[in-house]
């Protein structure tokens, strides 16, 4: 369940979270420019969604008109899931006249630290229809063994 309301941009990760990497900007669901550029604005947009599940940790990230090999998928120093990719602008003919452009175009890049009972080394990831899943198997926790003492005396 989400700590930030969804009128703050309707996001899924909690600045509580010590597992999101995510940084909320208080500037960006606001009519006025702000410091980002068009080459950052796919960062921005790149929604993903985490659950986690008894046998592992799911990841859907919406990347609609990507292709699979537009897209990187990296596990970073042990712990930290990395999606990264770039939309391309698409090229302008000079008969063309453009009345609107909103879709974003640049690279984008998410970071996501796993917890420690990841496989990090069994990580698969897949693309259908512009949603990448990303599925990291969980170790299973050893319980401790209790054995009974018998008191004496």
């Amino acid at each position: 369940m989400s700590l930030i309301p969804s009128f703050l941009g309707g996001r899924r990760s909690s600045v509580f979270d010590p597992f999101s990497l995510d940084v909320w900007d208080p500037f960006n669901d606001l009519p006025f420019p702000n410091s980002l550029s068009a080459e950052n604005s796919a960062f921005v947009s790149t929604q993903v969604d985490w659950k986690e599940t008894p046998e592992a940790h799911v990841f859907k990230a919406d990347i609609p008109g990507l292709k699979k090999e537009e897209v990187k998928v990296q596990i970073e120093d042990d712990r930290v899931l990395q999606i990264s990719g770039e939309r391309n602008v698409e090229t302008e003919d000079k008969n063309d006249t453009w009345h609107r452009v909103e879709r974003s175009s640049g690279k984008f890049l998410r970071s996501f630290r796993l917890p420690e009972n990841a496989k990090v080394d069994q990580v698969k990831a897949s693309m259908e229809n512009g949603v990448l899943t990303i599925t990291v198997p969980k170790e299973q926790i050893k319980k401790a063994d209790v054995k009974s003492v018998e008191i004496s005396g």
